[in-house]
């Protein structure tokens, strides 16, 4: 993994920073380097990942001579499909994932934003899909993600405009959300993002798992999974541990190993 992008351990939150200034933009080697740090949390899973950047703002967005690189459209097709797989790898990691906007976010690093979970922000961050100014429609999933969390409606205004947007509209879109002062705001990152990965980890896929199938068929395919996918969790410590902590301590008192 090169210094473009680190990824911290710190027991079982794992913290994917991207460091690539000025501009953190998206060129090639970071596209390696992401899709490294990626694989080692697929191969080695976190208990929570807090996505972050250095830097005054999160991503100035692609660097554009990656598109001039490319000689037709099935060359375009391939570099796309790499780009694309890297919030859908994101998407698909099976414990809580949380995104921290303390400033710009535009393109990628917006489409890496709506694959995860959570996404927090700073009030003076903002945000924008601004593909348009190339003759270019976003590729890495951001346009399908927003409308899944705002609407159609909005997402074409979002892409069509290529306007920026700051996080109280975007909190209102419900796309944000929540929004943590300035002050302290990687901190205050960091320590949410903490309290999911000393949650139970089981649970917490499971939720995403039901939430994919209300993607993809509404409540009915949610409902036809989320018996078998509740159950499953009588297999795990932490539902175990913690319901004979409930009935012996009350409730809030059990801690969760992840298992």
């Amino acid at each position: 993994m090169t210094e473009q992008v680190r990824l911290d351990r710190d027991g079982g939150l794992a913290v994917l920073t991207v460091d690539a200034p000025p501009l953190n933009l998206y060129t090639a080697s970071l596209q390696d380097s992401l899709s490294s740090a990626i694989g080692s949390l697929e191969e080695s899973p976190a208990r929570a990942l807090l996505v972050r950047a250095e830097g005054k703002i999160v991503s100035g967005g692609v660097d554009v001579s990656l598109f001039d690189a490319q000689n037709s459209p099935a060359e375009a097709k391939v570099l796309f499909d790499a780009m694309l797989a890297v919030p859908d790898r994101i998407a698909a990691l099976p414990f809580p994932t949380v995104f921290a906007a303390h400033g710009l976010c535009l393109t990628w690093a917006f489409e890496v934003a709506v694959a995860c979970d959570i996404i927090l922000a700073a009030p003076r961050a903002k945000f924008g899909l601004v593909e348009k100014v190339v003759g270019l429609t976003p590729t890495m999933g951001g346009t399908q993600r927003l409308a899944s969390r705002a609407g159609i409606g909005r997402a074409k205004e979002f892409v069509m405009t290529g306007d920026t947007y700051d996080a109280a509209t975007l909190e209102r879109w419900n796309v944000v959300n929540r929004i943590l002062p300035d002050e302290d705001f990687d901190a205050a990152a960091r320590a949410f993002a903490q309290r999911l990965a000393d949650g139970p980890t089981r649970a917490h896929a499971a939720t995403k798992r039901v939430l994919d199938h209300f993607s993809a068929g509404g409540i009915p395919e949610a409902n036809a999974n989320i018996t078998s996918i509740a159950a499953e969790l009588f297999e795990t410590e932490d539902l175990r541990n913690a319901v004979k902590s409930f009935l012996a301590d009350g409730p809030g008192k059990a801690t969760f190993a992840g298992r």
